[in-house]
């Protein structure tokens, strides 16, 4: 017989086992694990689900177009042992903790996993956490303050899901059974790349037009100052070949100068504000040259977390955020540093920065979790890479909480007369008279800090020029698009989301529509292709406006202010009936770019026919299936011995260069690739250059031919 004293006994072991029992936190990546396993202790197991594990199939739309566009999900090919263990973890727990990130994909995360773990059981409560930053206080405050699933967050990653699967699934086969096999397209890549093929069209349409600029030397006692043309006649000096500025010369050598005019200028240089995705991902771009893929994954790894002597810190806050907002915690943090290192450079209150309309403002600004640990302080447990991120992101922020600096520009302006004409040369110098915040500034340092030497010159001075200098320039085009410039354009028109940039872009380069050339983005053939079937036959579906204002709905959507089921109705009836009439009436291109060469089989005798592959255009034999031999095709003709220049990869790093197909008995390559065109002057072949002082120009591969693509050239 059980007793009341015994049933309680019971009672009390069954509440004591409950409480023993550890609390499973499930991440999404395994490299917060030892970060968050160090914070929380023995009480509780840490676990990576590894990003999704329950997704919509690759081989099929799998969306219910009928009964409100249900997606039907299952278990990603080969993570169901990931998430069996996990559900076993779960049953033995006590209770479990959803620390996904805090985002779309983060909350859909969450949602998969707690129906998968009520599936196996609904005896273990399941509550979502979700922190900015990784770090002991964050961390413990998020355990002790959990939530329930966002649903409207889930929602809008439902919505973005189904949408870019109706897209890419629709328009995929389309571009197969219209343009080439194993093809695909995207809802937001596909307009990345129109804005990259439209930029190409710009870049090969300019013509170089030429113009000259004039330098002198002048000599004030024993100073040599070097000042430019900056006015003839009042008016800005259009110089447009060597006649114009050599007769400038004749007619103002010999000539008396003097200094007409010294004017000086402060101006106040406020700091950045902390970085958003896109401005980090543009400031790495332009300053440490990495890629936006390259900059996120480095960010990643801050943010999980880095072994700082004995302990494990993460090391800056969330890196996918469109806002400028601190929390107040880190305003006082930073504030307090800087009281200690730079008390002079601290202003009143803390500096606020306004955030931007468009923006989601999920989470605050990208910083770093404690000023304290200052870039010089970690630089040791850090790789190269990490340091120069972290270092920039250190800086920014720090930066941004500190004075505004002041810079003084002097002008000197000097005249030369002539019987009937004058000429203004201008020499300016600059420099900082209060630093202010660049004070806390290294690797994010600018022209304004560095400065130029002041022109020690009075009005009324008389100067002797020394010598003339001219110089031969050819204006720039439109630079193609780069990393950063690509996404700040996708920022400023509304595509896309700070979680997305990266893969936009790196989508497109793994489908070889685009490649880099001189860090600069470059659609390929199948790309321009490609954009050329959806631009002509899918407009409003590849338009900048129109993918805006889908992003603006599924924030809507997020906002709890419209149903997504409701939002993919309005796109998808439209939509369709235009996938269906392109398809029955749009003739198939395929083949139509296939050639027939002049080019024999070396194995079979059969002509080779230029066809085009994934990666560009090759030659392949007539008498495929039987002979399969394919070979590159021929860029230009050899400058030494008349074979062919073809691209050739080296061996390691696989770095492009053209050479010639008669190696090794010709040792001739280039590093610049051929161009259809021979110059008019020599007959050798021209190739396109890349330099930081001209940009993208064209020239002559003769290093003692001098032709440049220029309009007069262009004419002739």
């Amino acid at each position: 017989m059980v007793t009341e004293k015994t049933a309680k006994n019971r009672t009390a072991k069954k509440k004591s086992s409950k409480q023993d029992k550890q609390i499973l936190i499930i991440v999404e990546s395994p490299g917060k694990v030892k970060t968050i396993e160090k914070y929380l202790g023995p009480s509780y197991n840490v676990k990576a689900s590894m990003g999704h594990l329950i997704d919509l199939p690759k081989s099929r739309t799998a969306i219910d177009v009928d009964h409100n566009f249900e997606p039907e999900y299952i278990t990603v090919r080969g993570r169901a042992k990931i998430l069996k263990e996990l559900q076993t973890d779960a049953k033995k727990s006590g209770k479990v903790l959803l620390a996904c990130d805090n985002d779309r994909e983060g909350e859909a995360i969450a949602w998969h996993l707690r129906n998968a773990i009520t599936a196996r059981t609904d005896l273990v409560p399941i509550e979502r956490i979700s922190f900015n930053e990784i770090t002991p206080q964050a961390v413990n405050d998020a355990v002790l303050n959990p939530r329930g699933i966002d649903e409207a967050k889930v929602s809008a990653q439902k919505a973005r899901r189904v949408l870019d699967r109706l897209v890419g699934y629709n328009l995929s086969p389309l571009l197969w059974k219209k343009v080439k096999n194993g093809l695909s397209a995207g809802r937001v890549q596909s307009v990345a790349l129109r804005l990259i093929c439209e930029r190409e069209k710009e870049v090969e349409s300019f013509i170089p037009e030429e113009y000259w600029t004039l330098e002198a030397d002048f000599k004030s006692g024993k100073t040599i100052y070097t000042a430019q043309l900056v006015l003839w006649n009042n008016s800005k000096p259009e110089l447009k070949n060597e006649t114009e500025v050599n007769s400038i010369i004749d007619k103002i050598k010999n000539r008396e100068c003097f200094v007409s005019d010294v004017r000086e200028t402060d101006k106040t240089i406020r700091p950045k504000a902390p970085f958003t995705t896109s401005q980090l991902q543009q400031t790495a771009a332009n300053r440490l040259g990495f890629t936006s893929r390259k900059t996120m994954q480095v960010a990643q790894q801050l943010y999980e977390g880095v072994n700082i002597g004995s302990s494990r810190v993460g090391l800056i806050t969330y890196m996918r955020t469109d806002s400028v907002r601190i929390a107040a915690s880190a305003l006082e943090d930073t504030r307090n540093w800087l009281s200690k290192n730079y008390p002079k450079e601290l202003p009143e209150k803390a500096v606020e920065y306004t955030v931007g309309k468009k923006a989601q403002d999920a989470h605050e600004a990208i910083r770093p979790t404690y000023t304290d640990y200052t870039p010089d302080s970690v630089k040791e447990y850090l790789s190269k890479d990490q340091l120069r991120l972290y270092t920039i992101i250190w800086e920014r922020f720090v930066s941004s909480q500190m004075n505004n600096a002041k810079s003084r520009t002097v002008s000197v302006d000097i005249k030369v007369t002539t019987d009937t004409e004058e000429g203004t040369f201008r020499i300016s110098g600059s420099k900082l008279v209060e630093k202010g915040f660049y004070k806390a500034i290294k690797l994010l340092s600018s022209k304004e800090e560095n400065g130029s030497a002041y022109p020690s010159l009075k009005t009324g001075d008389k100067v002797k020029v020394e010598k003339f200098r001219s110089e031969q320039h050819f204006t720039q085009g439109p630079a193609r698009f780069s990393d950063a410039s690509i996404v700040r354009t996708l920022e400023e028109k509304g595509i896309g989301r700070p979680s997305t940039y990266a893969s936009i872009i790196s989508v497109l380069l793994d489908r070889y529509y685009v490649t880099r050339s001189n860090k600069q983005l470059v659609p390929t053939v199948l790309g321009k292709l490609i954009n050329d079937v959806l631009v002509e036959h899918f407009p409003l579906y590849v338009d900048a406006d129109f993918t805006a204002t889908m992003e603006t709905k599924l924030d809507e959507v997020e906002e709890n202010r419209i149903s997504w089921p409701e939002m993919i109705r309005e796109f998808w009836d439209p939509f369709k009936t235009t996938v269906d009439e392109v398809s029955k009436s749009v003739e198939s291109y395929k083949g139509t770019l296939d050639e027939v060469t002049e080019f024999l089989c070396e194995k079979c005798g059969k002509p080779l026919h230029k066809k085009l592959g994934r990666f560009g255009f090759f030659l392949a034999c007539s008498g495929f299936p039987e002979c399969r031999n394919t070979k590159s095709i021929p860029l230009a003709k050899c400058p030494k011995c008349q074979g062919d220049i073809v691209a050739r990869k080296t061996k390691g790093r696989g770095k492009e260069f053209y050479g010639c197909t008669n190696y090794p008995d010709c040792d001739f390559i280039s590093h610049f690739k051929p161009i259809n065109q021979d110059c008019p002057k020599c007959g050798f072949f021209m190739v396109e250059k890349y330099d930081k002082k001209n940009g993208t120009h064209k020239v002559c591969i003769n290093p003692e031919c001098d032709y440049l693509h220029s309009a007069e050239d262009s004419e002739e």
